[in-house]
């Protein structure tokens, strides 16, 4: 598993939903052209999960340190991942927001979900961009 942000640790004003879902489109278009080395019948499947919000960030560790990102919008995001269906990107009506005022892509309502920690959260598809 990955976890990409934008806007830190350099602000980028409303450009990380847009950002973050083109990289997300251009991530699900090209995985299933890869070929699984030790079964060239298999292909990759990603699962993409994304939100929208504030986050805290630091540097851990002096060895091997890390830029780390902690607070509620991880943990959002990853159970937008984990709670989503192969070759998707499931998306938080907060990043639909974003999508849907910056204009350029469009999603399908998926409906509610059970996302631990939270209950029930009304989801979206980002199928394309516009």
């Amino acid at each position: 598993a990955y976890m990409v942000a934008s806007g830190v640790p350099r602000r980028n004003g409303d450009e990380h939903a847009k950002e973050i879902a083109n990289l997300a489109l251009t991530l699900s278009a090209i995985t299933p052209t890869i070929d699984v080395p030790h079964n060239p019948n298999l292909r990759l499947k990603s699962r993409i999960g994304i939100h929208t919000g504030a986050t805290t960030a630091g540097v851990i560790g002096s060895k091997m340190p890390r830029y780390c990102l902690f607070g509620d919008t991880v943990n959002v995001a990853s159970r937008m991942q984990s709670t989503g269906k192969a070759l998707k990107i499931q998306i938080t009506p907060e990043t639909k927001i974003f999508l849907d005022n910056h204009g350029g892509f469009v999603c399908e309502h998926r409906g509610q979900v059970e996302v631990k920690g939270k209950g029930q959260m009304d989801t979206f598809w980002l199928t394309s961009s516009e």
